[in-house]
C-alpha cells in the first residue's frame, strides 16, 4: 500500500504519533535516574510498580470506550488528558505532584492504543494492514531511536522547557485530531446493533462484562498466554540481557587499525547493542514486513518466538561483542516479524463491533509481561546465565507451541460460531 493512497486519518496520525513519540522518549528514559535522585532507589522502584498495573485498566478502558463512543473521542480523551499532565509536570511545585502526573501520562497514553490500532484495522484492507501497522511501527521507533540522544541535553538541563513544549506538541496533535480525522467506528446493524448499543452513561459493570465475554474466547484467551510469555523474554533485552552484559563482557576491541583500537565492554557495551537494536528496527522493519508478507499469521509468530528464543540462549555461551551483535539480530529478526503481524491479527479476528476492545485486551499482553519479566532478575542471584538464559528459551518455545494450539482451534471455533 503506497502511502500517498492512504486515507487522511492515517497520514495525519503517523506524522503527530512520530512527533509525539519523540518528545515522549526525550524524557521517559531518564524518569527513573529522575525519581531515584528525588526519592531514593528504594522508594522510586516500588513507585515505578504503580504505571504498569493502573496502565492495564486503562488499556482495558481504551478499547472499551473506542466501541462505545468511537475511536476519535477515545483519542481527543486521551491526547487532552495527556496535554493537561504534561502541563502539570511543567509547572508543578512538588516531586509527588511530578509522580501524579507522570502516571497520568502513563494511563492517557495506554487509553490512546486501543482506540489507534482499532482505527488502522478500519481504514485498511487485510492485505494492506501489515504494512501499514509497521510503518506506524517505524515511526514509533524512529522516535525511540531520536528521543533518548536528544533528551540526555534537553531533560537534564532544560527539564522545564522540554516538558512544556510537550505539553504544547500534544495539544496541538489533539487540535489536529479533532479538526482533520474522520470517526471510523463501524455501523452496525440488525442484531449486532441492539447487541452493542453503547449505555446510557459509562458503566464499570457492562465494560468487565464485556471482558469476560471476550476472555472466554478460548483460542483468544490462548493468544493472550502465549503473547505474555513472548514479553516475558523480549523483556529481557532491558533486564537480564543488560545485568549479564555489565557483568560478563568486559573492555575488547570493537574495532582496531594496526596499534590503534576502539574498545568496549560493559554498560558501554549494553549501549551499543541497544543501538543495534534500534537501527535495524528502523532501517529494517518495512523491508521484512515486505519478505515475509506471504506467510501466514500462524507460521510468522511460530518462527519470531523461536527466533526471540535462540538470540537470547546463544548469548550465554559467549562474551564476544561481535558474536552477541549476531545473536541481537536473530532475537530483532524475531520483533520485526513478529510486531505487524499481532496487530493485523486480532484486527482480522475481533468482531467488527468490538475490534477496540480485543485491541484493549491484546495489549495486556505487553502489561502483564513487563509486570512478571523483572523476576528474572531474581532467579540470577540463584543460577548461572545458561539456566536463566534456558529459561527464556523454554518460555519463548513454549508460547511458539501455544500458538500451534490456538491456530488449530481457531477453524473449530468458527464452525461453532456459525452453527450458533
Amino acid at each position: 500500500m503506497i502511502w500517498r493512497s492512504w486515507d487522511l486519518n492515517l497520514k495525519v496520525r503517523l506524522l503527530g504519533e512520530l512527533i509525539t513519540h519523540t518528545f515522549f522518549w526525550m524524557y521517559f528514559p531518564f524518569i527513573a535516574l529522575y525519581f531515584s535522585d528525588t526519592f531514593g532507589k528504594d522508594v522510586a522502584g516500588l513507585l515505578l510498580t504503580v504505571p504498569p498495573l493502573l496502565g492495564i485498566f486503562s488499556n482495558l478502558a481504551g478499547g472499551y470506550l473506542a466501541d462505545r463512543i468511537g475511536r476519535k473521542k477515545t483519542m481527543l480523551i486521551s491526547i487532552s488528558t495527556s496535554s493537561v499532565m504534561f502541563g502539570l509536570f511543567a509547572f508543578s511545585p512538588s516531586p509527588w505532584i511530578d509522580y501524579l502526573a507522570f502516571i497520568g501520562i502513563g494511563m492517557a497514553g495506554s487509553m490512546f492504543w486501543p482506540a489507534s490500532s482499532a482505527m488502522v484495522a478500519d481504514l485498511t484492507t487485510e492485505e494492506d494492514r501489515r504494512v501499514v501497522f509497521a510503518t506506524f511501527y517505524t515511526a514509533m521507533n524512529i522516535g525511540v531511536v531520536l528521543g533518548p540522544v536528544l533528551g540526555s541535553i534537553f531533560f537534564v538541563h532544560y527539564r522545564f522547557e522540554l516538558l512544556l513544549v510537550c505539553t504544547i506538541v500534544e495539544f496541538l496533535y489533539g487540535i489536529a485530531i479533532f479538526f482533520l480525522i474522520k470517526e471510523t467506528l463501524p455501523a452496525l446493524t440488525g442484531k449486532r446493533e441492539a447487541s452493542a448499543a453503547p449505555p446510557a452513561r459509562f458503566s464499570l459493570r457492562e465494560q468487565f462484562r464485556n471482558y469476560a465475554i471476550i476472555f472466554k474466547d478460548k483460542p483468544f484467551a490462548i493468544y493472550i498466554l502465549a503473547g505474555v510469555l513472548v514479553a516475558i523474554a523480549f523483556m529481557q533485552l532491558d533486564l537480564y540481557m543488560a545485568l549479564y552484559v555489565k557483568e560478563n563482557v568486559h573492555s575488547q576491541p570493537l574495532v582496531w587499525w594496526g596499534n590503534w583500537s576502539f574498545s568496549i565492554g560493559g554498560t558501554s557495551a549494553f549501549g551499543w547493542l541497544m543501538g543495534l537494536n534500534g537501527l535495524l528496527v528502523v532501517l529494517f522493519t518495512l523491508p521484512v514486513t515486505h519478505w515475509f508478507q506471504s506467510w501466514s499469521d500462524r507460521n510468522s509468530l511460530i518462527l519470531s518466538s523461536t527466533l526471540y528464543g535462540f538470540g537470547f540462549f546463544l548469548m550465554a555461551f559467549t562474551s564476544n561483542i561481535w558474536l552477541l551483535f549476531g545473536c541481537m539480530f536473530v532475537l530483532t529478526l524475531g520483533e520485526l516479524i513478529r510486531t505487524p503481524v499481532v496487530q493485523s491479527f486480532i484486527s482480522k479476528y475481533a468482531p467488527e463491533d468490538a475490534r477496540g476492545q480485543y485491541m484493549g485486551a491484546s495489549s495486556l499482553q505487553f502489561s502483564l509481561g513487563r509486570f512478571i519479566a523483572p523476576l528474572a532478575i531474581g532467579l540470577s542471584q540463584w543460577m548461572a546465565p545458561i539456566g536463566i538464559f534456558s529459561i527464556i528459551l523454554g518460555i519463548s518455545l513454549l508460547s511458539a507451541l501455544l500458538y500451534v494450539y490456538m491456530f488449530r482451534l481457531i477453524p473449530q471455533k468458527k464452525n461453532a460460531d456459525q452453527r450458533s
